[in-house]
């Protein structure tokens, strides 16, 4: 796996819980908003700082008795093999694991799922799934985004969010995606920040304005169990 940051502490990022933070480095997806382009941009991936494993889990083994889990990001780190293997070596160190994914590798999730090696999974989805190619990509697979939203809703614990701006999500898009999703436990909507982007033209697009994003979680509550608002 390759590692481009961690995060020593932080209490947001596993709701409830301390955690730390590793940050993956590569990602299939090329959401222009996404705000992690160090690890995605394929320029600046050269430039980003590493980490090993074994820096990783020395920090971690220090951490026992005080931090509570550890989560893992990116980037997507469900695109490398071995991840399997590096959580096992956290969950045997004691602490509980939170993935974040884009969806795109079922059969990694399936077999994180099966094998008990994650506590929490939050996917996030791009789009309604008859737009996600123009958000995310044409490499999209959209059965692949589809079984990963089923196979998420038997984790321990989960949550659905999206990142919405105007430039890419109209108020019919939003509620597209709570009809698909719905019966789900928690769903987030996540405020839009230009303050970095993959694609630098979009450090010029607007977020939504608070009241519109009040509307659509009040529209939204009637298809999941918990709506929420993330700035």
């Amino acid at each position: 796996m390759l590692f481009g940051g961690i995060q020593k502490l932080t209490l947001i990022d596993y709701p409830g819980k301390v955690a730390a933070t590793i940050f993956t480095v590569g990602c299939n997806f090329l959401c222009p908003y996404c705000h992690n382009p160090e690890l995605v941009d394929p320029k600046k991936i050269k430039e980003q700082e590493r980490l090993s494993e074994e820096e990783i889990l020395k920090f971690l083994a220090t951490r026992q008795g005080l931090l509570e889990a550890v989560c893992i990001t990116g980037g997507e780190p469900t695109i490398f093999s071995d991840l399997p293997e590096f959580i096992k070596k956290i969950k045997d160190m004691g602490f509980l694991v939170k993935l974040d994914s884009n969806g795109s590798n079922p059969q990694m999730l399936e077999k994180l799922l099966a094998d008990k090696l994650v506590d929490f999974i939050a996917m996030d989805i791009k789009a309604p799934l008859e737009k996600y190619k123009k958000v995310a990509g044409e490499r999209v697979s959209l059965e692949n985004i589809q079984r990963s939203t089923e196979l998420v809703r038997t984790a321990p614990d989960y949550e659905f969010r999206t990142t919405i701006l105007p430039a890419l999500h109209s108020k019919k898009d939003v509620l597209s995606i709570g009809r698909w999703l719905q019966g789900s436990k928690k769903y987030y909507l996540q405020q839009f920040k230009p303050t970095k982007t993959l694609d630098s033209a979009f450090l010029e697009e607007k977020a939504f304005d608070w009241p519109s994003v009040a509307e659509l979680r009040r529209l939204l509550e009637i298809f999941f169990d918990k709506v929420e608002v993330r700035e």
